[in-house]
């Protein structure tokens, strides 16, 4: 079994920069792709960026340019580094990882754009 935590959400201003951290504990050597999403309010689930275990990248449109995700195997952590925020990109940030054919969710953390 996989459990996920995840820290660094927060308010921040329009412009302004977060960095997310999900690390997983449990039964961490089966874990394939570990990725990020995110939910605003009345919309759905939505991907914003993704790792495969061998480095390979998927961000989604609104990510590419600003959001860096990246991953240290040995601390089984998935790092999202968030620049040049705007308003929209408020919502609850979820990790999400790959364990065989297993999705496992973290709870989520919020992340408000507000000036």
């Amino acid at each position: 079994q996989i459990h996920l935590g995840e820290s660094g959400g927060g308010l921040v201003q329009p412009g302004g920069s977060l960095r997310l951290s999900c690390a997983a504990s449990g039964s961490t050597f089966s874990i394939n792709d570990m990725g990020w999403y995110r939910q605003a309010p009345g919309k759905q689930r939505e991907l914003v960026a993704l790792m495969s275990s061998d480095g390979g990248t998927n961000y989604a449109d609104s990510a590419k340019g600003r959001f860096t995700i990246s991953r240290d195997n040995a601390k089984n952590t998935v790092y999202l580094q968030m620049n040049s925020l705007k308003l929209e990109d408020t919502a609850v940030y979820y990790c999400r990882v790959r364990s065989g054919i297993a999705y496992v969710w973290g709870q989520g953390t919020q992340v408000t754009v507000s000036s």
